[in-house]
């Protein structure tokens, strides 16, 4: 049987008169869209013009909840209460759901961005406050999360939802399966065809080198592309036609 992928991209994440990435172009490639809920970026302008973007590209919607924290893109690591977490999960979803259910479309799934995401991956706590956030909003949504991450996968079976592990083919790993802080040099790759490569490997052998030459054992159901910078749409657009030529079949989560 061929190899199945999920192609997502974090949208959206623009705020007021800001915008952060080519989202219509990259639209055209991927199988699912997480849009920026409010939180680290998006606002009601975006929110709403993002879904309906995604929802003419035939593209599956999901909410990508983050932190409070405009001023840090959700990228700064907050200790804060895992009840005041679910609070949020609910609230941004539940944002989300009602642009979707406007717009036609379903919400199909839930994925934490930044900083919330990374703490979740290893904090299980705040993976069960999301995962609990999560199901609160609907049991039929599918939360992504890292691959690897035990405390995600743990959290979603805890409160019946389905676990899809993540990989990303555009941001380097450390040795032990975690991503490379942005902070460090060669942690996001932008050459579209090292990046379809990568793609390939995950997709293929459930393989890729970490930034300091380890293999890492890296099997996904979904494979995320950063849409915050402008080669994203030849990144995008590299990585879906090589899965393609491969034989994979890419298919956004429970299509």
């Amino acid at each position: 049987m061929p190899a199945r992928l999920d192609l997502n991209a974090d949208l959206g994440e623009g705020f007021g008169a800001w915008a952060a990435g080519p989202d219509e172009a990259i639209l055209a490639h991927v199988t699912s869209a997480n849009v920026a809920c409010g939180f680290h970026a998006g606002d009601p302008s975006s929110i709403d013009r993002t879904v309906a973007l995604a929802a003419r590209a035939g593209v599956a919607v999901g909410a990508h909840p983050g932190h409070h924290d405009l001023r840090g893109f959700g990228r700064r690591e907050i200790a804060v209460d895992p009840a005041e977490v679910e609070a949020d999960v609910v609230y941004q979803v539940g944002a989300l759901a009602a642009f979707a259910r406007s717009h036609g479309v379903p919400l199909a799934h839930v994925k934490p961005h930044g900083a919330l995401y990374n703490q979740a991956a290893r904090d299980a706590p705040l993976a069960r406050a999301i995962a609990r956030g999560v199901a609160r909003c609907g049991r039929e949504l599918v939360l992504v999360g890292l691959a690897g991450s035990e405390p995600m996968r743990e959290a979603a079976a805890e409160e019946g939802l389905r676990f899809a592990a993540e990989a990303f083919a555009d941001r380097a790993y450390d040795d032990d399966g975690r991503l490379v802080a942005r902070s460090r040099p060669g942690a996001l790759i932008l050459d579209p065809s090292a990046v379809a490569r990568r793609a390939l490997r995950i997709a293929c052998e459930g393989r890729l080198t970490s930034i300091d030459g380890a293999e890492l054992s890296l099997w996904a159901e979904t494979l995320c592309l950063h849409g915050d910078h402008p080669q994203a749409p030849a990144i995008a657009r590299a990585v879906r036609e090589a899965l393609e030529s491969a034989g994979v079949v890419v298919r956004a989560l429970g299509r």
